[in-house]
């Protein structure tokens, strides 16, 4: 009978591949976690700290530090980072020599909305606690704001987050009766926006009358813009 050794090698590699895979994992699952590393992606501005990370992981898990590896459960860890407040999204991973690894996106603030209880509007449009660590330098929202008033607050910080002349610039939003207006760092005049429709289009009238009347040195003699009718600026000279 003809023995067939290709077979047989193939057997015996299949065999000795899963005893070392066996291996590797019995050994890795008798690692322990050795350290644990916290990164903020992105944004440097720290609304949720280290050590407040740390506090929350403590509180919930125990001291992870030396916690066999098998026992951490990493989507869990990534549920109780996420589920604070300041938290976008967390990645929590285990690194080959036991180091525990989680990268945290923080939310963004737009916008403060002011009051009793104030809070800010972050880039998704949802509300946004205050950080007891750091002040976001973002427009504040005053006046009547309703749940329709804030998503149309919403979309207009959105769009002045994007445009470099008007997030350097405007500082503030009044809503009153459905409709805005925009304070500015250093003008003295308001710019009455009135409602969102074609807000962008008002916008960019805004944007080309400042440039002229910036170079015209003429800015001061306003005491108010009017954004609310079509293809027009109004203006209000002392």
């Amino acid at each position: 009978m003809r023995i067939n050794w290709s077979a047989i090698q193939l057997i015996f590699l299949s065999v000795a591949i899963a005893a070392l895979y066996s291996f590797a994992n019995h050994r890795s699952a008798q690692k322990k976690v050795n350290g644990i590393t916290i990164t903020f992606v992105g944004n440097p501005t720290l609304y949720l700290t280290e050590e407040a990370v740390h506090k929350l992981l403590t509180q919930k898990y125990g001291l992870l530090q030396n916690t066999p590896r098998e026992t951490v459960v990493l989507n869990a860890i990534e549920r109780a980072i996420v589920s604070n407040a300041m938290v976008k999204n967390a990645q929590v991973y285990c690194t080959v020599d036991g180091a525990l690894i989680a990268k945290i996106v923080q939310r963004k603030p737009l916008g403060r909305v002011g009051g009793a209880a104030p809070f800010y509007v972050d880039d998704a449009g949802k509300r946004m606690p205050l950080s007891p660590y750091h002040s976001a330098r973002v427009p504040l929202i005053s006046g009547e704001i309703t749940e329709k008033g804030l998503a149309d607050v919403y979309t207009l910080l959105n769009y002045i987050h994007t445009d470099d002349f008007l997030k350097k610039n405007v500082i503030g939003i009044h809503a009153e009766a459905g409709k805005y207006q925009l304070k500015l760092r250093s003008e003295n005049f308001v710019v009455h926006l009135g409602s969102v429709h074609h807000f962008n289009k008002k916008l960019k009238n805004f944007s080309a009358f400042y440039a002229k009347a910036a170079k015209d040195h003429s800015l001061h003699n306003y005491t108010r813009v009017n954004l609310e009718f079509d293809h027009q600026v109004v203006c209000t000279k002392l």
